[in-house]
């Protein structure tokens, strides 16, 4: 993927950057949103939690594993997967960078206890919040999501940069990634 694109928001390479070290990142090509297959559009192309839009469509809540996480000053970022309760079938890859200086104590907190969905955190402390899709992505998985996502062959899927707003500040840069279909 062209980091150096004309359209403004999170940086996939640099939201991999706190995980230096890791397995290379996957191949991405950013595409539009509009031309992306169903159920991707579906569960990708929208201005919602993704930890909303995963559990309506596999019919549970999901829960959160963290993989890595990383803090620097204000900044905290973290490699996670999402899984529905009661399964270990990993249906969502992301990687978050938060501000956490943007975000209330009480939010930070919950946070960084690291045990519930970012989503579920700001839903359920009332934080006033705006998705911004920046980036919608083609994917080539590479070894980790291949493990993560339990592939022989790297079949390919599809994934989102995103901002969350809080508060109309953009406290949260995202990538998100589902699992194939």
């Amino acid at each position: 993927m062209n980091d150096t694109r004309d359209t403004p928001g999170p940086n996939l390479r640099a939201l991999y950057a706190p995980f230096a070290g890791d397995i290379p990142l996957p191949r991405a090509e950013e595409i539009d949103g509009h031309s992306m297959p169903e159920p991707y559009k579906k569960l990708l192309v929208h201005e919602h939690h993704m930890t909303v839009t995963v559990e309506a469509h596999h019919g549970k809540p999901v829960y959160l594993r963290v993989l890595r996480r990383h803090r620097e000053g204000s900044w905290y970022a973290r490699k996670i997967l999402l899984l529905p309760v009661g399964t270990l079938q990993v249906v969502q890859f992301g990687i978050m960078r938060i501000n956490l200086d943007l975000l209330d104590r009480k939010v930070r907190l919950k946070i960084l206890e690291e045990n519930t969905p970012l989503g579920r955190v700001l839903i359920k402390h009332n934080v006033l919040r705006r998705i911004e899709p920046t980036a919608y992505l083609r994917v080539t998985p590479n070894a980790e999501l291949m493990r993560h996502f339990s592939l022989e062959l790297p079949v390919p899927t599809y994934g989102r940069l995103a901002y969350i707003h809080c508060d109309e500040k953009p406290a949260v840069e995202l990538l998100e990634i589902v699992a194939p279909e």
